[in-house]
């Protein structure tokens, strides 16, 4: 499937509110746990997903409309939210994610690119050469493995509590 602004922008709309319906008023233990050491808790997924609003998606179009290939994308700190969600309260970075997508959204839509728009390519600081319908499809792919993400990271926490039915539950696996 090739990216398509029809395809992809309702699913980039949706994104806040399948992610607030899955951990509003939770309790932090589903909230704030994690796999382990070096991961990340759906808290901290939320909170990189803001940040990835700021520093990322419409950054990077705006940097790719503006430089192509003359300069590379700014390198993307992946884990510059521990510090912006320090203090936070989960709701707080619920209504932020939903105001930020929104907004670039609107940013997107004002840019009114067109399909030629697409095969526009800029240098990532790892993969080379990219083209705006690849940084595109990313954004939507990335809202898929975050949510993925909270989904497992949460029904791990009933790992052993389900006992031998594990063994039918892929999302322990």
């Amino acid at each position: 499937m090739e990216f398509t602004f029809d395809d992809a922008l309702p699913i980039l709309r949706r994104t806040p509110a399948t992610i607030d319906g899955l951990l509003r008023n939770l309790p932090d233990q589903w909230t704030r746990a994690n796999e382990g050491p070096n991961t990340w808790s759906p808290f901290d997924v939320v909170g990189h997903l803001i940040h990835a609003e700021r520093a990322d998606w419409m950054p990077r179009v705006e940097h790719i409309l503006e430089h192509g290939e003359t300069r590379p994308f700014p390198v993307f700190d992946r884990e510059g939210m521990f510090e912006a969600s320090k203090g936070r309260a989960l709701s707080e970075l619920l209504d932020e994610f939903a105001v930020r997508r929104a907004d670039s959204l609107e940013r997107l839509d004002a840019l009114h690119l067109s399909i030629a728009d697409l095969s526009r390519t800029s240098r990532h600081p790892e993969f080379g050469a990219v083209t705006l319908g690849q940084h595109l499809s990313t954004w939507v792919v990335h809202d898929f493995t975050h949510i993925n993400q909270i989904v497992r990271v949460m029904a791990k926490q009933y790992g052993d509590a389900v006992g031998p039915w594990r063994a039918y539950l892929s999302v322990l696996k």
